[in-house]
């Protein structure tokens, strides 16, 4: 399995390949987005698009952007998506990690669905808070 960060101007090339797999992500964003404005973000903002792929065929895809905090900068995972990801997760990770390190991020960030604990629980998983949705009217 080979992971790679995708440069911007090859977006369009893989994004068939890929949609299907970014739009769990979207939907649930609950509305936040959908898979076309992830897509735009990749194309106009500073935004990282890696894959996971294998000959021809791509397993998983991950959206990065960087975060800034006072004291910290952060590399923020935003949308990940694929299939069997056992095979591809652990390598991803690493780049990840590489990647933070070489631009000087502190932590990698991400928000998901519960699940995702479970999945990184042997990668040094902290749950720091819960992401709370409260409705502005009832």
């Amino acid at each position: 399995m080979q992971v790679s960060l995708v440069p911007v101007e090859y977006v369009e090339n893989v994004w068939p390949q890929i949609e299907k797999y970014l739009e769990g992500p979207a939907k649930y964003s609950y509305g936040r987005y959908e898979v076309e404005d992830i897509k735009q973000g990749l194309l106009t903002k500073p935004q990282h698009l890696w894959i996971a792929f294998e000959d021809d065929k791509i397993y998983g895809a991950v959206v990065t952007t960087f975060g800034y905090y006072p004291r910290m900068v952060s590399l923020d995972m935003i949308f990940t998506g694929g299939v069997e990801l056992k095979k591809w997760k652990d390598p991803m990770l690493a780049l990840l990690q590489k990647f933070a390190k070489e631009h000087g991020c502190k932590i990698i960030e991400s928000y998901g669905r519960p699940g995702w604990e479970k999945i990184f629980k042997n990668d040094g998983y902290k749950s720091r808070f819960v992401f709370y949705e409260l409705p502005v009217e009832k």
